[in-house]
């Protein structure tokens, strides 16, 4: 090769490392990191999710307090730890003994804390189903005594090691040795702890409870006002009615996955850099290919009066753009594509999680239609949360701010700029793909499908318009079919149809939600007719 020509490559790759990191820096810029807090919660909760990581700061913690107590001991006066009643004052051979033991026992008592955790995750597995395995990985107590049992190993191991015998007035860290057996004594009492914990933690109560407080802190967290209320009572925005008449172009996501997460400022940012509105139409949790058109990127036209807007905002395009190379990779940083379904802000995936236990109890291998019950009685108050709260808006808007009023700015000023538009599942989504879904499994056990009966009584409660209404009759009657279809016993159909149909006149009735609802079956009202006309022959 010349040396016109090695100088030819040279300048060739300088120009194209430089163009690369002139991107680099264009796509981590802090407009694009304006959701940073998001993607440090994300970030954290995927740290927490892990099982190594509290252990492994607790070895950590163990590894910097040891050396940082031998240099106390070192400028310590011994009398005065010998004043202390607990505190260690023998020799470097008893120190040495001690740790030893501390270090051994510690180490055995972790593997069987481990092995106990393996144990109840096969077992968990099996009755509640492979995605609920994360709860308790996630299970803050286990992990830390995990960790306090690995982290006094690992303090025991330095402190052990700074026990000298040619010195045994200084080279015993006697302050170090009884903070060792200090933690070895809280160590045995963690071990009780752990059992007394895990037994807990595998009762199915506990697990659906734990689901249940999972998916009403995803539902405050979506069922609020996410854009100004000024934004929210401008429904009648002229952009809402026309985006869709501008020029598309197809979204596809960076590959293929499940749709975790979306950072609605860097979008909003990535929207107005390129004058246009995104829409996305899938939803969270929806799994999506590298192929699939998820939305529309729709380009806001020349002669649009934002366009010709003159004004101080940085981020306002004064002239829309065709989405670009950079215009993709940006927006593969404004959302979050996971290969394997995780533990997100979804509500869906929360509530899924007490559908998978009950369609699981209702199997034939576990067949506890009870425990299919109690997850239908948590989803009922997860949904009425739902229908009584205000539900998010799907469009976000862009507040322009800085703007002046100069000569030659043109008097249209909106007060906000359509920037996001998100598909927003109804209530009648979640009814069907959790309740719904257990209907489907429970066709033929008389005991849930009356208790799905009941939580549509429960959630007429919450009910706030007629939509909501229609959603429960609609699903009544399909209980009602279902157990007409799959009931062994007529007695049995008859009797749930009969309370399915004074469920469904209970919540067409006027003022039904001051009202309570008491199912009174046809042998029972038999009954006690029979017992009045007894009493007053008596």
């Amino acid at each position: 090769m010349t040396k016109h020509a090695k100088s030819n490559l040279f300048t060739r790759l300088s120009t194209s490392n430089l163009k690369r990191l002139q991107q680099f820096f264009q796509l981590w810029s802090l407009k694009t990191l304006t959701n940073l807090p998001d993607r440090l919660t994300n970030l954290w909760q995927q740290l927490i999710g892990s099982y190594w990581f509290i252990p492994t700061a607790c070895v950590l913690v163990g590894i910097l307090l040891a050396p940082i107590l031998v240099t106390i001991d070192e400028h310590f006066d011994r009398d005065t730890v010998r004043e202390i009643t607990f505190a260690f004052t023998g020799d470097d051979s008893a120190a040495r003994a001690i740790m030893t033991t501390i270090a051994g026992a510690v180490l055995g008592v972790a593997g069987t804390t481990f092995s106990i955790t393996i144990a109840v995750l096969s077992m968990a597995s099996s009755q509640f189903g492979p995605r609920l395995l994360r709860n308790f990985l996630t299970d803050t107590p286990n992990q830390f005594v995990l960790g306090a049992f690995i982290g006094t190993f690992s303090y025991s191991l330095l402190v052990l090691k700074a026990i000298h015998k040619y010195d045994v007035g200084f080279g015993v860290p006697q302050l170090s040795v009884t903070f060792a057996i200090i933690m070895a004594i809280i160590c045995a009492l963690l071990l009780v702890y752990f059992v007394q914990h895990m037994v807990h933690a595998i009762q199915a109560s506990h697990v659906i409870q734990g689901a249940s407080n999972e998916a009403i802190k995803n539902i405050h967290y979506w069922y609020k006002d996410r854009c100004d209320i000024e934004h929210q009572r401008n429904i009648e925005h002229h952009d809402i009615k026309q985006f869709h008449h501008w020029s598309a172009t197809p979204i596809y996501p960076p590959h293929s996955g499940y749709l975790q997460q979306i950072y609605f400022e860097s979008l909003i940012t990535l929207s107005q850099d390129y004058g246009g509105v995104v829409q996305i139409n899938s939803s969270l949790g929806h799994f999506v290919t590298d192929k699939n058109v998820i939305g529309y990127f729709y380009q806001r036209p020349a002669d649009h009066p934002i366009n010709l807007q003159k004004t101080k905002t940085p981020h306002l395009a004064l002239v829309p753009r065709s989405p670009d190379g950079l215009f993709w990779q940006r927006f593969a940083g404004c959302i979050r594509v996971e290969q394997r379904l995780t533990q997100s802000n979804d509500i869906a995936y929360s509530l899924g999680q007490m559908t998978e236990i009950a369609v699981r109890a209702l199997s034939p291998g576990i067949n506890d239609p009870k425990t299919a019950v109690n997850c239908v009685q948590s989803l009922t108050s997860c949904l009425s949360i739902m229908m009584r709260c205000q539900p998010p808006t799907p469009y976000h808007f862009y507040k322009p701010v800085d703007e002046t009023d100069t000569p030659d700015t043109v008097s249209y000023q909106p007060s906000a700029i359509l920037a996001i538009v998100t598909r927003i599942p109804k209530i009648s989504d979640f009814i069907d793909s959790s309740l719904g879904e257990i209907r489907r499994y429970a066709a033929a056990d008389l005991m849930v499908l009356k208790a799905l009966c009941q939580a549509m009584i429960d959630l007429n409660y919450a009910r706030v318009n007629e939509a909501q209404q229609q959603t429960l009759i609609h699903e009544i009657k399909l209980i009602e079919r279902a157990g007409a279809d799959n009931l062994n016993y007529h007695q049995l159909a008859d009797d749930l149809t009969a309370m399915c149909q004074q469920a469904e006149k209970f919540i067409m009735s006027e003022n039904a939600q001051h009202h309570y609802f008491h199912y009174v079956s046809d042998f029972d009202a038999h009954i006690r007719q029979a017992l009045q006309a007894q009493s007053k022959h008596i």
